[in-house]
């Protein structure tokens, strides 16, 4: 039967967002299952959908109903036996919120989403094995990288730092030699390298080139016939930036002191928390590099948007610190909850921090409380006077959600997570409440 839709409108259907719901932990188990939310809603139980949830003795037969109109979610409870949490906090109406929110049922948690296709694209979730932890949003990165790397020899990766733009580098390395290759990878934190010493590390040096000088090879001799990954390029000072590029364009690398330039195969990825173009409008950055270096780009996510990931990662932490130590629900919960600027990297340390508080309490199981109460959130800003008025404009509503969320509600350690003197969020919460 024809459909009535031409080419482009049956595209146009394909491309349409697919609103639905993540199941992140099943009955305390991490988990990684789309499920998408029809017109006439979805309901949540023991067995419903498909068998979802039959072995999470905390959710009830018919527990909460999901439903969803535009880009909002509307959420009911059931009258089910245990309760349903929206952002940490219990239904006890029909609450419409829009996305992302995160939906507790029992020991289960499912995140809404707008649309849950980039989620079924079959991300490695390896538990407590080695390797990476690849939800939704970072296994489509990952695609694009390997594209890129059948495009040519550069890519710049954006994202902030902690994200896992190493991850990404090494992605694009495999994609090109091959997992487990002997094809060198070396990477290089721009950031990091001491004043002065930047030409002499890259690109090497002869003997005699300058007082105690010998011989030594430089990072982009190291990475010949591989990848060469400058994490944080942005922070080479110009001259080397312009020595790099003449690398990328004659495939020839000039050590200092030397009078022949060495060929060298090399394929150079860069990545940077930096808007790169931004930099080169301020004449920090060479536009001339950035032409070469800047396509094809690709950007990693930060952690507060791949929240599919986070029970496996505070899975790992935990058993990183003791195999018998469990990961609460309500913990996971807590964690995703939080904005995590420091991204995965913070995430890990501060669970681990949790596991090792647990211990010395003598628990078994980690709970909320064993994160510090500022783990995850947003560095503090100048404190204004107690009777300054004025809430800090950098804080918004939806950090302030978070933060009574991550908090369950208590108005001072969310003030102390966001910076803030506790009388100025209950000023700006009394305000709220007027409107």
């Amino acid at each position: 039967m024809d459909s009535g839709l031409d080419g482009d409108g049956r595209r146009q259907e394909a491309e349409r967002d697919v609103p639905g719901l993540i199941v992140i932990v099943e009955a305390g188990r991490p988990a990684a299952v789309p499920l998408a939310v029809p017109p006439r809603g979805l309901e949540l139980g023991r067995g419903v959908p498909e068998g979802r949830f039959a072995d999470d003795d905390q959710v009830s037969r018919a527990h909460a109903r999901a439903g969803v109109d535009g880009r909002a979610f509307t959420f009911v409870d059931l009258g089910s036996r245990n309760g349903s949490f929206v952002d940490g906090a219990r239904l006890d109406r029909e609450l419409t919120r829009p996305a992302p929110a995160l939906l507790r049922l029992g020991r289960s948690l499912l995140w809404a989403v707008h649309d849950v296709r980039p989620f079924a694209l079959g991300g490695r979730h390896p538990g407590d094995a080695p390797g990476p932890v690849l939800g939704g949003l970072l296994t489509r990165a990952f695609g694009e990288i390997a594209l890129a790397s059948k495009a040519g020899d550069t890519l710049l990766i954006v994202g902030e730092s902690g994200s896992g733009k190493e991850l990404a580098a090494r992605a694009f390395h495999e994609a090109k030699h091959g997992s487990g290759s002997a094809a060198p990878f070396v990477a290089v934190n721009c950031a990091a390298i001491p004043e002065g010493l930047a030409e002499r590390l890259l690109f090497g040096a002869r003997r005699g080139a300058y007082s105690g000088a010998i011989d030594a090879e430089g990072h982009v001799q190291q990475a010949d016939g591989g990848t060469l990954f400058l994490d944080e390029i942005a922070e080479l000072d110009p001259l080397v930036q312009a020595k790099l590029l003449r690398v990328l364009e004659t495939r020839e690398v000039l050590a200092l002191g030397a009078t022949r330039a060495r060929a060298v195969d090399i394929r150079i990825c860069a990545a940077t928390h930096k808007n790169v173009r931004e930099e080169v409008g301020a004449g920090r950055f060479r536009q001339d590099l950035y032409y070469r270096i800047g396509r094809p780009e690709v950007r990693v996510p930060p952690l507060r948007e791949r929240i599919d990931e986070i029970p496996w990662l505070v899975q790992r932490a935990v058993y990183e610190v003791d195999a018998a130590l469990e990961a609460s629900v309500t913990l996971i919960e807590s964690c995703a909850l939080r904005p995590w600027p420091g991204n995965v990297r913070e995430l890990l340390r501060e669970v681990r921090g949790a596991g090792h508080a647990a211990l010395a309490a003598g628990e078994r199981v980690v709970l909320p409380e064993h994160l510090a109460p500022d783990a995850g959130m947003p560095l503090p800003t100048s404190m204004p006077p107690d009777d300054e008025p004025v809430i800090a404009a950098n804080v918004d509503d939806a950090a302030i959600e978070q933060a009574l969320a991550a908090h369950a509600g208590n108005v001072t350690q969310a003030a102390r997570a966001l910076g803030l003197h506790r009388n100025q969020l209950r000023r700006r919460l009394a305000k709220r409440k007027d409107e």
